[in-house]
């Protein structure tokens, strides 16, 4: 196995890429194909313009924008001179996006224009104030440069174009010197996620922790050079960044990136560019299957699934291999706090053992259960893919890594006597609505900023389409007539899609115990109203 002692840096994978796999196609993004040589030297034009726009070794460059072949341009250029990237979930709103950017400190931001309706610099004005050169953004005053992933850009901001020519007057040897003062130790992001108490929390993440560990994800999953693969997973998730772009520099296979979800799209997709590889959250594979027109599109192409993130039934495993005959189906499970990939079941598993668990340990990492074996208690990891912790929040730190080195993950699961997991409960509470983590305490914290609600719980409740929603328990303020749709509506407008329950239902009293802490338990059982 190659892996992190050959590339040292994502730099050196780019690098490395452009030059083995340099007449192989690299990207398709709609109209645009374009081989890894060509990546390379895009790749290296924007290393070139952060280094014009000063960015320092150690700088955090936040990208939020859908899945497109700019987002891989701007992110790997802005790694490749020494940024760190801070991805940001494209479903945010502004004063969500904000948050991140301010406590991140982020130095840079890439955004794209308009996006499904909604233009993303008004909505980060609407939270951050309106600037002008230097300080485009007043309520984030450490953010000194907005470039927008567009053709035009409103004053104050720069456009992706004039970005780019900002940078062509760096010498591309200040680029290699700059890439070549970066080891695998030096960080390479900070994936953001919400924990217990719903603030937001940076874990870092390194160069050779990420080279490594998708390695490994290439090496157990049997990526190719000669795939092709559909990256639906958004980039700004670990598992669509990394095992999809990162990994695919590392084979040298063709990244056709996604920037929306939809059955259609995905099904022609999959027959026009005759795509092999398409990983995803269960639902994605289910809405492929059971789509009417699916026979009418060529899928035979299709040969490697992975998926997790959720319930997979032993149906779809078998659907697909059947049906679609794909030859590989994997399960695997992962969390930000550990490089994106903690455990993934084997090419020749038996499907019951992929179906109902999550499989071993990976390479280079070891895994326990806090219970006597084959009983449920809570995973934790050690290992090289464990995070360097929390950026900026060693309180936080502290409570998730213990003194020798291992990962408190929150999740609950059971180990049978072959090492493969199981993950059964989630001590976070944490839900997944289509592939989306959605963490009931940050929800919970932003329904509660309506006038209308005195005290809210929220949980995950099984759905058809997507996995899980969150349904709301709310106890209204005296004398308050508001309703469930009002809620909903009142929380689409302030917070992501996914996190937005689906249903309400009102209660006199939230069930606690002693110490104050809400009875989710009781809220799941059978009877509640």
């Amino acid at each position: 196995m190659r892996g992190d002692m050959e590339w040292g840096t994502v730099a050196g994978l780019v690098r490395s890429a452009a030059r083995r796999y340099a007449d192989a196609e690299a990207v398709v993004d709609g109209r645009h194909r374009i081989g890894y040589a060509e990546l390379g030297a895009r790749v290296e034009r924007s290393a070139a313009a952060c280094l014009a726009a000063g960015i320092e070794v150690g700088d955090r460059v936040a990208v939020w924008a859908p899945n497109s072949l700019d987002w891989i341009v701007a992110a790997l250029g802005a790694v490749s001179a020494g940024g760190v990237l801070v991805p940001l979930n494209t479903r945010f709103k502004g004063a969500e996006a904000a948050d991140v950017l301010r406590r991140s400190g982020a130095r840079l931001l890439f955004v794209t224009g308009t996006f499904l309706g909604t233009s993303y610099v008004a909505s980060l004005r609407r939270a951050a104030g309106e600037g002008g050169p230097g300080e485009p953004l007043p309520g984030l005053p450490l953010l000194r440069d907005v470039v927008v992933l567009s053709e035009d850009a409103p004053a104050g901001f720069r456009t992706w174009k004039d970005f780019l020519a900002a940078g062509e007057g760096v010498p591309g040897g200040d680029v290699t010197a700059r890439a070549a003062e970066l080891d695998g130790d030096a960080l390479s992001d900070i994936v953001f996620t919400s924990g217990t108490t719903g603030r937001p929390k940076g874990a870092m993440i390194t160069h050779a922790q990420t080279l490594r560990a998708y390695e490994v994800w290439a090496d157990l999953a049997g990526l190719r050079a000669d795939d092709r693969y559909l990256i639906v997973n958004p980039f700004f998730h670990t598992f669509g960044y990394k095992a999809g772009v990162i990994a695919c520099l590392m084979r040298g296979a063709t990244m056709i990136p996604q920037p929306v979800f939809g059955v259609e799209t995905v099904l022609a997709n999959v027959a026009a560019e005759r795509v092999s590889v398409l990983p995803g959250p269960p639902t994605l594979h289910q809405s492929l299957l059971d789509h009417p027109a699916r026979d009418t599109h060529d899928l035979s192409a299709l040969r490697l699934v992975v998926t997790g993130a959720a319930v997979v039934p032993l149906r779809l495993v078998e659907r697909l291999r059947g049906e679609l005959g794909v030859e590989t189906v994997l399960t695997a499970y992962g969390l930000s706090e550990a490089s994106g990939i903690v455990t993934m079941c084997r090419r020749g598993d038996d499907p019951t053992v992929i179906a109902s668990t999550s499989g071993r340990a990976i390479p280079g990492t070891e895994i326990r259960v806090e219970a006597a074996p084959g009983e449920p208690g809570e995973v934790l990891v050690r290992g090289f893919n464990v995070m360097r912790g929390y950026y900026e929040d060693a309180t936080a730190t502290a409570e998730t890594l213990t003194a020798d080195g291992w990962l408190r993950t929150g999740d609950v699961g059971v180990l049978d006597p072959a090492g493969n997991l199981r993950i059964t409960d989630r001590l976070k509470d944490m839900f997944i609505v289509g592939g989306f983590n959605a963490y009931p305490a940050e929800i919970e914290q932003l329904l509660g900023l309506h006038p209308d609600v005195a005290d809210v719980a929220v949980i995950g409740v099984p759905d058809g389409r997507l996995g899980e929603v969150g349904r709301a328990f709310v106890v209204r303020r005296p004398g308050s007539v508001l309703t469930g749709d009002d809620l909903i509506a009142w929380a689409r407008r302030e917070m992501a899609n996914y996190k937005v329950p689906r249903t309400v239902a009102f209660v006199g009293a939230l069930p606690r115990n002693a110490s104050g802490k809400v009875l989710k338990g009781e809220l799941r059982g059978p009877g509640t109203a």
